[in-house]
């Protein structure tokens, strides 16, 4: 039985935000691309949410409750509750990790 994948009002900002830079910075083709493969692990998450890794970041404190998969350079941050999963977050995982997840996951 499929996972329900809900994104948190920050994720969907986050992908609004993605795509809206792509468009300007390169072109409206490529911010379709981005978003669809985006689109595209959310449903390979409803099938196999036990799959992606623990962030490296979190591990290193620790917590061992989100999960996070990618779509190169996008990490995508996720919690399995139940037989939901939450996307958080969406980021360029060339931004400093460590602080925006401490910042959006553990201190909002």
């Amino acid at each position: 039985m499929p996972f329900l994948v809900q994104l948190t009002d920050d994720a969907t900002r986050d992908l609004e935000e993605i795509y809206n830079y792509i468009e300007r910075h390169d072109s409206p083709d490529r911010a379709d691309h981005v978003l669809t493969r985006i689109e595209a692990a959310f449903t390979n998450l409803s099938e196999h949410p036990q799959h992606g890794n623990h962030p490296k970041e979190l591990l290193d404190m620790g917590i061992r409750e989100y999960r996070e998969v990618f779509f190169k350079p996008y990490r995508i941050i996720y919690r399995v509750t139940g037989d939901n999963v939450f996307v958080l977050m969406v980021a360029d995982g060339r931004r400093n990790m460590q602080v925006l997840l401490e910042q959006r996951l553990l201190y909002a």
